[in-house]
């Protein structure tokens, strides 16, 4: 399993319209095959700036996402919203504490 962590910052009169669309969309994305879950994540002191946090079977599920139409359609969308390029890291953990709580 790796876990994908994509950083969008948003232009400030953007922002709503981003997260009124994430909720038309975020379903596609969660269930897309090869996802075994994701998370979307707002920044406490500057609320422009989100992260999605997702977890993929592997790099091959991710990449079938990035080729798929359901990114063709919200990559587009979203892109011309940024106030800053997006960053992503793929990373494998090294250690979970959160499975050890439960």
């Amino acid at each position: 399993m790796i876990t994908r962590i994509v950083k969008l910052h948003f232009q400030e009169d953007k922002i709503e319209d981003f997260l009124t669309f994430f909720e038309t969309i975020k379903h596609n994305v969660n269930t897309f095959e090869g996802c075994q879950g994701m998370k979307l994540l707002r920044d406490l002191h500057t609320p422009t700036i989100v992260m999605t946090y997702s977890h993929w079977e592997n790099e091959q599920a991710l990449e079938n996402y990035r080729l798929s139409e359901t990114f063709g359609i919200i990559w587009p969308k979203i892109k011309p919203w940024f106030a800053e390029k997006p960053e992503a890291w793929s990373v494998d953990a090294v250690f979970d504490g959160f499975s050890s709580r439960l």
